[in-house]
């Protein structure tokens, strides 16, 4: 049997580990543990189910336990001899103690006290003055604790295997011959070209250059409907290809996908321990040895007034029981791990529980622009024909997009998108030129047309500058369109603002009692025209990556706990410097999604007071937890020393106090857990 961890510390971990097993395995959507064979079959299901659990050495041992323990017990009601009885209570003692027992040894010979070796003892001494059923009853529990935990523990281990395989050990490979070659996708490297044939699965992060077809992508983003892809749009390992064929190319290797982030997240998140965690640990370390000499005391000083050593004995047993910290040390850590799992459920994946409980108590969240609060890529916004030009407006975005369409540039493929996007027929090209960052000029039919920047194509008297100008104040850029020589009209593009955007920034206004900052490098138009829109008042444009740190440097100077939410590589140092740094999972860059303490996988703006919210709640459970605990240490051991506390009392008031507080973390598992903090976020009382 594996050795558990220290301090009883165990608990709080297999919590954690049981809350995001619950989260991965919700995210594994469509695998394994919901086949459809399986959903036929319900016995099926509870067999594979049983099989997994059973498969555990600590559940074996726990099983043993359980059964010496109910056999005793019955031969023991029935009047059968001592020895019979007394026999299968020390085979229970022998079947789920030593496991519990021998870690606490180990603890010990390393100098530190294990509360688990504290329960052996306890039942041990039960037993030295003849209550073997109460310290087989203890060993019962504390053995079928471990076995929960050991399978949890195992659980959590095959749920991020099956993360990683979500993504095919194989994959198609293109030569430049058109060849196909099957490789490892381990062999995969940036710029190689693959081939993803209906019904299988991605094999690699990458952009489709041909082909079209819908993916199922909810194993990443959650999202609930196959996803539309063609040449340009970006794909992930491990999401299943419907009925088209694509072929991809590669731009992460294997080591650096989406599911491999994932999974080093959930790694990491079931790893660490909150700050508060943490101090309870070292308190618990001082409280045992405290509650030892305690304990010693209890027994003592009744036995040097004359008591018998029998009832002093069960006295001190019953005490040092009773005043174990278990439900203590189990306070924390649920809430904010279930409150973790709930998170990734609806696409937040907070890194840990540190990061979970410090959303909390951010009180200022600051935005970056483009890619955040805005979708990171322009849009044609306006056409306006200048007076004179003998085209209507459909004319014009027509032969702009048609001279434009074998440019790459990204204002470029707004202008083609949105032609395409109008129903717009579109005129086969000639003589296609590109100047960089002049323009681009082409024959369409029996015309020369020319788009480009308007310091290239407009004079300062021309009368389309007062246009321009009027475009380019309100946030827009813009170019200009040139018909056989003569300017014909203005086209004005900008970054759409996310739909949810208002909404988030009210829901955050409502939820920290002020509104959020606008942190950006882009320019001060651009940058009031979205905060405008939004509902933002304090703008800060046009600033480097470093001025966005010293930004957030200044906030936190000033007493406030920063919450940034950012996507570029621009971001990071920022990230880093704010109080929490949460990054766009779809539109961020690797060095953003690493640096941030949390990713919105779905890119969903609403998710941000959202979480907020949870986390707030998640605390107010702690310090409950922390109350009930309190109390019921408190009561039981007043109890003990002042009058009579049966043993079994003893053992059911202390597990049943760990069980109640573990229970009342868990609530934050719930979907209504979520979907209140959604109805906070939209200004709703908490």
């Amino acid at each position: 049997m594996e050795s558990r961890i220290p301090h009883h510390s165990t608990d709080c971990v297999s919590a954690c580990i049981r809350i995001y097993d619950a989260a991965v395995a919700l995210r594994l959507q469509g695998e394994e543990h919901r086949s459809a064979e399986e959903s036929a079959d319900p016995a099926r299901t509870w067999r594979a189910g049983a099989a997994r659990f059973f498969a555990v050495g600590e559940v074996r041992w726990a099983t043993a336990a359980t059964v010496l323990f109910v056999i005793g017990a019955v031969m023991h009601l029935v009047g059968t001899p001592g020895w019979v009885w007394w026999g299968l209570y020390l085979a229970c003692y022998a079947a789920g103690g030593w496991g519990p027992g021998w870690a606490g040894v180990r603890a010990l010979a390393e100098r530190r006290l294990d509360v688990d070796l504290l329960m052996v003892a306890a039942a041990i001494g039960a037993a030295a003055i003849g209550q073997v059923f109460d310290g087989a009853l203890l060993i019962v529990i504390f053995a079928t604790s471990g076995a929960l935990e050991a399978y949890a523990t195992q659980r959590t281990a095959d749920s991020v295997r099956g993360l990683l395989h979500l993504a095919p050990d194989t994959a198609t490979r293109l030569a430049a011959d058109g060849s196909e070659h099957v490789v490892g996708a381990e062999q995969l490297v940036v710029g190689d070209v693959i081939l993803v044939r209906p019904g299988e699965r991605v094999g690699a992060d990458g952009r489709v250059l041909e082909g079209a077809g819908e993916v199922d992508q909810a194993t990443i983003t959650g999202e609930s409907l196959p996803v539309d892809k063609a040449p340009g749009d970006e794909v992930f390992a491990g999401t299943l290809n419907g009925t088209g064929a694509l072929r991809v190319r590669v731009e992460r290797p294997a080591g650096e996908t989406v599911v491999a982030r994932i999974v080093a997240m959930v790694q990491q998140a079931s790893a660490t321990k909150a700050r508060t965690q943490l101090f309870i640990e070292k308190i618990e370390q001082r409280y045992s040895v405290a509650m030892v000499a305690a304990t010693v005391t209890v027994f003592a000083v009744p036995l040097a007034f004359g008591a018998d050593a029998t009832s002093s004995l069960l006295r001190a047993m019953t005490f040092m029981i009773v005043a174990s910290p278990c439900a203590v040390v189990l306070a924390t850590m649920p809430p904010l791990l279930a409150a973790i799992a709930n998170a990734g459920r609806h696409g937040v994946l907070v890194k840990s529980a540190v990061v979970m409980e410090h959303l909390g108590t951010s009180t200022r969240v600051a935005f970056d622009k483009t890619g955040t609060l805005t979708e990171g890529h322009p849009h044609l916004t306006t056409v306006r024909v200048l007076p004179g030009a003998a085209v209507t407006g459909e004319e014009l975005l027509a032969l702009a997009a048609a001279a434009e369409q074998p440019s790459q540039h990204p204002l470029a493929r707004a202008v083609v998108d949105a032609a395409h996007q109008a129903g717009l027929p579109l005129q086969r090209q000639r003589e296609f030129g590109s100047v960089p960052g002049h323009g681009v000029r082409a024959r369409v039919g029996d015309r020369w047309v020319e788009v480009g920047s308007a310091a290239r194509l407009l004079a300062e008297e021309d009368h389309g500058r007062a246009a321009v100008t009027a475009l380019e104040a309100d946030g827009q850029t813009t170019a200009v369109v040139r018909l056989d020589g003569r300017n014909a009209g203005i086209l004005g593009l900008a970054d759409r603002r996310r739909p949810d955007a208002s909404h988030a920034v009210a829901g955050i206004t409502a939820l920290t009692g002020i509104a959020p900052v606008l942190l950006t490098g882009d320019n001060p138009h651009a940058a009031a025209r979205l905060a405008t829109e939004v509902g933002i008042t304090d703008v800060h444009a046009g600033l480097l990556p470093q001025d966005k740190v010293e930004a957030v440097n200044a906030l936190q100077r000033g007493g406030q706990n920063v919450l940034l939410v950012g996507d570029g590589v621009n971001d990071a140092p920022a990230l880093a410097a704010a109080h929490v740094g949460m990054a766009m999972g779809r539109a961020g860059s690797d060095l953003a999604l690493q640096t941030a303490d949390a990713v919105i996988a779905g890119d969903e703006l609403t998710a941000v007071p959202a979480v907020i919210a949870l986390s707030r709640r998640a605390r107010r459970i702690v310090v409950a937890n922390l109350a009930i605990a309190a109390t019921f240490i408190t009561v039981l051991v007043a109890w003990d020393l002042l009058g009579h506390l049966p043993l079994p009392l003893g053992v059911a008031g202390h597990e049943g106090s760990t069980i109640i507080v573990g229970l009342n973390g868990l609530r934050l598992l719930r979907p209504a857990a979520w979907h209140r903090a959604a109805l906070t976020r939209r200004g709703a009382p908490q």
